[in-house]
């Protein structure tokens, strides 16, 4: 466990928040410290160390998606820079009815 964050299997390359985070919050990865940039919701997903352009996003040890663009470690992993491999993302919608929480 990372702060608020959880890892769900070793091989996983995403720490999911048990609790939102604040965007500024200082987070202890393998590869050191780094600050969060934004605000991360409840269950959202985090870089756990940089993802290339391309490269299977794995949560609980399996593929999920693929990164669109390079991630560096401790980015919002979400929607606006992966496509899922299970959903549309352009129709995904967090419980307040705001597409995934990731407006600025």
């Amino acid at each position: 466990m990372t702060g608020p964050f959880l890892l769900l299997h070793p091989d996983d390359n995403v720490l999911v928040a048990r609790q939102s985070a604040a965007e500024g919050l200082e987070v202890t990865l393998e590869g050191g410290a780094v600050k969060l940039s934004r605000l991360i919701p409840l269950a959202h997903k985090i870089a756990r160390r940089g993802i290339a352009e391309g490269e299977k996003i794995l949560k609980y040890g399996m593929p999920i998606g693929v990164a669109l663009q390079p991630i560096a470690a401790g980015e919002h992993v979400h929607v606006h820079n992966i496509r899922s491999d299970y959903t549309p993302t352009h129709a995904l919608q967090d419980a307040d009815g705001i597409s995934a929480g990731v407006a600025q």
